[in-house]
Formats: structure tokens, C-alpha cells, sequence
């Protein structure tokens, strides 16, 4: 259980902290050595020196490869030290996050009925898992769709109330990924900043999602050493640097941060669009530039960020909504700021449980490693990633369908199909169930009914591509290229949809095309080896060899055992 006390900081240069990142480096990797060897391979200095804003890498060692899906983290900061901390930190972080949801001795499972039965008076009110999707729903219907699921509950701390109450921890999960998952050398402090986190997407989705012109933040304010040079850093290498008032009526600052170079933009380098939330001002600023930097690979590098919590730009005139908004002062955005932790915390907690959002805490400790990782939770708090046509029912209906088995998938499918008549979601799951039944031709079918009624244009083209996928596993890939399109032309900005519909020229032999496609996917991951196999065997069959072991090769590097990408690259060796 998670016991919350006072946390006096000791550490407020760049970031806010209960120890120096020297001390946090030092301490966290002799554990790591001597209690989980194997979870960390090195730490590395990234950066090109050109911003002189130091960017850090940790990489994963074997022990952590088993758990992760990641194999590099960064980390920001003003100096080098805490830059060193923060990806040190943030390999802890996902390392006990994994570790801890892969212990399925963490859980119990239980229905929401069962869970009421076994913890009477001490389970989380149904209304916040309503609260969690936005959804006005009688407290009836939403037991009954809870009921459809064993969930895995574990005890979460009401941080501004002070009470753990039972929660079902996979629920929220599933609508928040990872985000909210945290690190620090306290729980006051690993909280504090996931609390932060989930502010911090939440003001970005609302805003990025309406375009809403907020306030600039004028440059003449910045009266903090550390921010003032972090900002000189852009402005001494031509960078322009845009800061704006992204709070949005929270209890903690938010600071968003868009920057481009005119010099490098767009043949070296990109726009970078990112946020930064604490418990003052100057540390949400601090945290959105370093963020930018982090991302930029120092504006000439020709690095691709993937983006998270806001959209990424690829011109200027998409953010010209940016540079609007009336100038502001930095000291006028909202502060929590004390010099105990704690205290900072549970301003923002008792803020937020004002709002009818509270904060929820678990802790997510390696029992080994001890260092100190959470998972935190708002319900009722959105993300850009998150689809804004939610239900309780959406959620549930789709852990039915990839999840449960067949009886109780149908079964469950049609209890929510009795409080959810003629759902846009409904032939969706059922076409996922019939993948997983392998009744294909049926789930085509399913697709093809899910696709116009679907609420959005990133609904409609999941159901596209979902049916050229279900054509592709029936080996008719002409029948697949025109549903990928229709996904394409509704969402440019997913690569599966690229990569699937260069496969399918690829099948018909139309390999130009196709390279197109497998060129727009690294467009969006410049890091997929597939994508760069499949481009180097389009240049094969085009007889353009050399451009073929260049891709090739390039996807062997980040890939090794990519044998087929392997057995051409040796047969063009070969024949050369």
C-alpha cells in the first residue's frame, strides 16, 4: 500500500527532485547491477552538441528485451546529469510496469458483481468507470456490461482522499496504454509527475482536437537562468521557438512548445509540436523545450519523432493556429509550487478531485529493484490516441471480441447489443470475432457493414483496412487494394495501412507502386526494417540492385534476423 509523507525537495534546477540526478544515476544503477542484472545494457549521450541541450538514451539488456516492448528509452533534462536520469528512470519505469502486469499473482479476477461481494463498501464507484468514457449510462447497465469480463482488480490510492479503493486496473489499461506510468525517488515525487503526464495529454487532446487559439507565452517573461538559456540555445542556432498557455483551467501548468528551423526544414529536420506540465511555470517550460530537443535530433540530423500526445505537422501553415493567441506573461499561468513535494502533490490531487477527476495511484515496484514506479489514473481524462466516440460498451464489446472465448463472446456481444441497438461498433466486433474463428469470408462481410456506419474518419478507415486485411488472408489481394485506399485516403498517417497495400501491388507485380507505398510507410517510421526490406526487393524485381542492397542492408542492421530480407540481399551479392 502506497503511504504518502513529506517530500522536501533538495534538487530544483532544472526539474524538481527529492535527490540530485548524480545521486539518482548512482544509486539506481548499483541496484540494477546487483539486484536485476540484465535490465540495463548502457546509457549513451545522443545528441549532435548542436542545441547544446543534452539528450540521453538508456538501452535494454536481455532481461529487459523479455518484458519490453521497447528497446531505447530517452531522457530530457537541462544538463547532462539529469538527461542521464531521466532515460535511466524512464528504463525503470517500463521495466516495473511490464514486470508488474506480466505477475498475473498481482490480480484478482473477478466480475464487478463478484468484486462488490468480496469488498463490499470497498470498490471504486461504478460511476467512475462510466466517469472514464464520458458516458450517461444508468448504474445498471454499466454493472451489467462490467459483468461481462473477469477484470484483473488490485487496490488503487484515492490520492486526495487518502483511501485504496478496489479497481478494476485492466479497464484502464486498456483505455490508456501506458500513459500515466511513472518513476521518481519517492512516491510523492513518481505520482506528482504522473499526475503531471496525464494533465499534460489530456489539455493537449482537448486542444489539439478543436484547433482552440490559446495564449502565446511572451519570451520577455522568461526570468529563470536555466529556461532563459535553454531558450537561447534555439535562438543563437536560428530555431524559432513558439511557447504557449496550454492549462486550460487545471490545477497545474501546462506549456506546449512548437519549433521549427527555417534553415534545415524540411530536408534535415522537422516541426516539433510537444507540452510539458509541473507543479510551477518555469519547470513546465523547462520540460517542454527539453522535450523539443529530445525529439529534434538537434533540427539537422533528419530524424522522425513519432508523435503521441499532439499531432505531428509537416508544414507551416498547419500551425499557424499556433502563432495566434494573445501574449501572456509566464508567471500568469497556474503554480502549485512549494518546497515540500507532498504538498505540491496534493494541491493538485484536491484540484482535481474538485473537477470530479480524481487521481488514482498504484504502486507498480519491482520487487526486486524497489526503486520507486507507479501507475496512475484519471478517469474522465482524455488522450489524442483515444477514439472521442467512447462508451463502456465500445470497451468492452472489443475485449469480447479479441479476448473471450467464442460462447461467451456471442453471449456477451448480444447483452451489449441490448443496450446498444444497431451500435456502429457492433459489426466490427463481430467481423474481429470471426478473424478469430477463422471464418474469414463472414468477417469480410462484417467489415464491409462496419465501414459506412462508422462514426469518424478514423473508424471508417480501420474498418477499411481491417476488410483488405481479412481479402488478404483469402489470398485475393486485388480484391484488397481498393478497401486499403479508402483507409489510406481517410487516414494518411497509419504505415499499416501503407505497408498492407504495398504488399498487395507487390503481389500483382506492380512494384512501383508499391515502393511508393513501402516509401510512404518509412515516411511515417523511419525505423521499420520490414518496410525497408520490402522497399529494397521492389527495387530487385525493378532491376535496380543497387538501391535494393542499400534498403536491404539497412533493414538487416536494425534487423539481423530477417531471413528473407537476408536471402535476397546474398543472392544480389551474389550475382553482382
Amino acid at each position: 500500500m502506497i503511504e504518502l509523507k513529506d517530500c522536501v525537495k533538495t534538487y530544483t534546477t532544472d526539474q524538481d527532485k527529492a535527490c540530485s540526478p548524480v545521486e539518482t544515476v548512482t544509486r539506481v544503477k548499483g541496484l540494477l547491477a546487483e539486484k536485476c542484472a540484465g535490465v540495463l545494457d548502457k546509457t549513451d549521450r545522443v545528441d549532435t552538441g548542436r542545441l547544446g541541450i543534452p539528450v540521453f538514451v538508456s538501452t535494454c539488456g536481455p532481461e529487459a528485451k523479455r518484458f519490453m516492448p521497447t528497446r531505447k528509452q530517452m531522457g530530457k533534462g537541462a544538463s547532462p546529469e539529469q538527461a542521464e536520469a531521466s532515460a535511466l528512470m524512464e528504463l525503470v519505469e517500463r521495466f516495473s510496469y511490464f514486470t508488474f502486469w506480466a505477475d498475473e499473482d498481482n490480480f484478482t479476477r473477478l466480475t464487478w458483481s463478484e468484486a462488490q461481494k468480496k469488498w463490499p463498501g470497498e470498490v471504486m464507484d461504478i460511476a467512475m468507470i462510466a466517469r472514464s468514457v464520458e458516458e450517461d449510462i444508468s448504474s445498471e447497465d454499466a454493472a451489467r456490461l462490467m459483468d461481462l469480463h473477469r477484470w484483473r482488480f488490485h487496490p488503487a490510492l484515492n490520492v486526495a482522499t487518502g483511501k485504496h479503493e478496489y479497481v478494476p486496473l485492466d479497464w484502464f489499461k486498456k483505455l490508456n496504454e501506458f500513459n500515466g506510468s511513472s518513476a521518481g525517488n519517492t512516491f510523492e515525487e513518481s505520482i506528482g509527475q504522473g499526475g503531471c503526464e496525464l494533465v499534460e495529454r489530456h489539455v493537449c487532446a482537448l486542444i489539439d482536437r478543436s484547433r482552440k487559439v490559446m495564449p502565446t507565452i511572451d519570451p520577455a517573461s522568461y526570468s529563470d537562468p536555466v529556461l532563459s538559456r535553454l531558450a537561447g540555445c534555439f535562438e543563437a542556432n536560428g530555431v524559432k521557438l513558439v511557447l504557449k498557455d496550454f492549462s486550460l483551467g487545471q490545477p497545474v501548468p501546462t506549456v506546449a512548445a512548437v519549433a521549427w528551423d527555417p534553415k534545415t526544414f524540411p530536408g534535415l529536420s522537422e516541426i516539433v509540436f510537444t507540452a510539458g506540465t509541473s507543479s510551477s511555470p518555469v519547470k513546465a517550460a523547462i520540460r517542454a523545450v527539453t522535450e523539443v530537443a529530445q525529439l529534434a535530433g538537434d533540427f539537422e540530423t533528419s530524424r522522425v519523432y513519432e508523435a503521441s500526445g499532439l499531432s505531428k505537422f509537416t508544414s507551416l501553415d498547419d500551425i499557424q493556429w499556433l502563432l495566434e493567441g494573445e501574449m501572456v506573461p509566464l508567471d500568469s499561468l497556474p503554480t502549485v509550487e512549494e518546497p515540500n513535494i507532498y504538498n505540491e502533490l496534493m494541491a493538485m490531487a484536491e484540484g482535481l478531485e474538485k473537477q470530479g477527476t480524481p487521481l488514482y495511484s498504484v504502486d507498480t515496484r519491482h520487487p526486486d529493484l524497489m526503486v520507486t514506479t507507479n501507475y496512475n489514473f484519471v478517469p474522465g481524462f482524455d488522450f489524442r490516441e483515444r477514439t472521442p466516440h467512447r462508451s463502456i460498451g465500445l470497451f468492452v464489446g472489443r475485449i469480447l471480441a479479441e479476448d473471450a472465448e467464442f460462447g461467451d463472446a456471442m453471449e456477451g456481444l448480444e447483452v451489449v447489443e441490448e443496450i446498444y441497438p444497431d451500435a456502429y461498433f457492433l459489426p466490427f466486433f463481430r467481423g474481429l470475432l470471426a478473424m478469430r474463428m477463422q471464418d474469414v469470408e463472414y468477417a469480410v462481410e462484417q467489415f464491409r457493414e462496419a465501414e459506412p456506419m462508422q462514426p469518424a474518419d478514423a473508424e471508417r478507415a480501420l474498418a477499411a483496412f481491417y476488410q483488405g486485411y481479412a481479402l488478404s488472408q483469402l489470398e485475393e489481394w486485388e480484391d484488397a487494394v481498393a478497401p486499403l485506399g479508402r483507409a489510406i485516403e481517410l487516414d494518411a498517417e497509419t504505415k499499416e495501412y501503407f505497408n498492407l497495400r504495398g504488399v498487395a501491388h507487390f503481389k500483382g507485380g506492380r512494384y512501383e507502386e508499391a515502393a511508393g507505398d513501402f516509401r510512404a510507410a518509412l515516411d511515417i517510421d523511419s525505423g521499420s526494417p520490414h518496410d525497408l526490406a520490402n522497399l529494397g526487393l521492389c527495387h530487385k524485381f525493378m532491376g535496380n540492385d543497387a538501391e535494393a542492397l542499400d534498403y536491404l542492408g539497412a533493414a538487416l542492421k536494425l534487423d539481423p534476423e530477417l531471413e528473407y530480407a537476408r536471402n535476397h540481399y546474398d543472392e544480389l551479392v551474389q550475382s553482382s
